[in-house]
């Protein structure tokens, strides 16, 4: 398929030049490719150069990550970051980064997926950032114990780090991938009992428990491999590209 026809397409479902993101994520296509073309597709967290030598590895022409290739911010291409790019233009890899756009996305995000993987339905968001909502809250009627268990089963078995903050019948669950846990007193603002996130500052523990709510730590690499897997599967759906997941954990 044709990379630039394909890229449209992301950027349109994505809303791309719509949403709000942070200067670094640089969402959208970072690398073209001199052919242009993509015939397979490989989906991971971060476009690091162990992950780049990786989707080379699996044959792949397009790789699509969370975190772009800028996330340190501006850099000289010499060491690592020049390995990186010379690796992926030498080999005709596309990169293609999506941040807040894929972690908000209603289907295809970090958030809605994780929802799904715990058998909830978004209700509502929270967690503003610049008019777009982050992070995704869910009515429930389910054990802490419950919800601990069904979220590490949604991370493959996962350790979930658990702060007892709160009630132990959860009612009102916001999900909010990544390192959101630094905004405990945001989820407590929005009414939510039971906070999913992937990590946070230590503080952010001892403010829950005055707060009176639970947080679930699963980890920021753990939950947010949810939506590249999703975005990739939607390509395999919706033009046969074939994808794999390039798996890099760093144990955050």
């Amino acid at each position: 398929m044709d990379l630039h026809e394909l890229v449209k397409h992301l950027n349109s479902t994505l809303r791309v030049a719509e949403l709000p993101d942070y200067g670094s994520a640089v969402n959208g296509l970072q690398l073209a490719s001199r052919n242009g073309s993509v015939s397979k597709v490989a989906a991971a967290v971060d476009a690091t150069l162990p992950v780049v030598r990786k989707a080379i590895a699996e044959g792949a022409d397009l790789l699509i990550v969370h975190h772009g290739m800028f996330w340190s911010g501006l850099q000289p291409w010499t060491g690592a970051a020049f390995e990186r790019m010379s690796a992926a233009i030498g080999a005709g890899l596309a990169i293609y980064s999506a941040h807040l756009p894929l972690d908000a996305h209603p289907d295809l995000g970090n958030n809605a997926r994780i929802a799904a993987a715990l058998g909830l339905t978004p209700s509502g968001g929270f967690l503003n950032y610049k008019g777009l909502d982050v992070g995704v809250t869910c009515a429930a009627d389910l054990t802490l114990e419950e919800v601990t268990a069904r979220f590490s089963r949604a991370l493959d078995g996962g350790r979930v780090h658990v702060c007892a903050g709160g009630p132990q019948i959860c009612r009102r669950i916001g999900i909010s991938s990544g390192g959101s846990g630094s905004e405990v007193a945001a989820a407590a603002a929005a009414g939510v009992d039971t906070f999913l996130t992937g990590e946070g500052p230590h503080w952010s523990y001892t403010l829950a428990e005055e707060l009176g709510i639970n947080v679930l730590y699963g980890g920021h690499y753990a939950t947010e491999t949810f939506g590249v897997k999703a975005l990739a599967m939607h390509l395999e759906e919706k033009f046969g590209l074939p994808w794999r997941f390039v798996d890099h954990p760093t144990g955050m």
